[in-house]
């Protein structure tokens, strides 16, 4: 069985300060959404996590293993090198979409996002590790994205293709099965998924080639870490490229990287 911690990461009082005592410049904002989000990645991903980041003043992270005392020691660290405070929701569930509607509902009960009294809120429910009881991570990829969109059509053209399909599949997995899907960059999909079958992901990618013409592979990997069941992900993503399949899953023992 799956169980997925996730983590809602949320900008206190975001869109206020973004327009006090004026309008600030908006590549000022740009950038510090960016640094964040690379800062969150590096915290995050250096104790085996994985963090997405959605639309910036709202993150979510995949957090298994990551325990109560490293999410205080993130807000403070945000706290202490930006001019914003963050709030976090956590919550475990088998099915990641419930997993972080737990989380949401956590931080709203707390007050608005645009709250000026709310700030720095944490609230939070753990995963317990047990044996066998892992993450299924798993990596999409568009079938032959440059020869049909990157060497043939302009950027923008190009990106609209991918996004076509990362949105079909964004709704798709999230409606179906309760998974979260979110782009990576470049023609990359990581989806965060209950338990699936080959016969699940491939109705995924059908639905997908059917609905806006895309077509998709997807490597599926487990383990007890975001880190080790996505590098896993990986391996069985070259297996597709290698053998040519729409669909494979890791070999039980995949090692992840370092």
């Amino acid at each position: 069985m799956t169980n997925t911690q996730i983590t809602l990461v949320q900008i206190d009082n975001y869109g206020p300060w973004t327009v006090s005592p004026e309008p600030r410049r908006e590549m000022d904002l740009q950038t510090l959404q960016s640094r964040l989000f690379a800062d969150l990645a590096q915290f995050i991903g250096s104790r085996d996590g994985y963090v997405f980041f959605t639309r910036f003043d709202n993150m979510v992270a995949v957090t298994n293993g990551i325990d109560r005392t490293d999410h205080h020691t993130l807000q403070e660290s945000i706290r202490n090198r930006y001019p914003v405070t963050v709030s976090l929701g956590v919550d475990v569930d088998s099915q990641p979409s419930e997993a972080l509607e737990n989380a949401t509902e956590r931080l709203q009960r707390a007050g608005s996002a645009q709250d000026s009294d709310r700030k720095e809120v944490f609230s939070g429910s753990f995963r317990e590790p047990t044996a066998g009881d892992d993450l299924q991570i798993a990596h999409f990829d568009v079938n032959d994205a440059t020869e049909k969109y990157t060497d043939r059509l302009n950027e923008f053209d190009s990106f609209i293709h991918i996004e076509h399909g990362y949105a079909e599949l964004m709704r798709y997995m999230r409606e179906a099965h309760g998974a979260l899907s979110f782009f990576v960059g470049g023609d990359n999909i990581i989806a965060v998924c209950p338990e699936l079958s080959v016969d699940e992901y491939q109705d995924a990618i059908d639905h997908v080639a059917d609905a806006v013409d895309v077509q998709l592979k997807v490597g599926v990997g487990t383990g007890e870490s975001p880190h080790k069941a996505g590098f896993a992900a990986k391996h069985a993503l070259e297996d597709c490229r290698y053998e040519g399949t729409t669909v494979e899953f890791a070999t039980e023992h995949a090692a992840a990287g370092d």
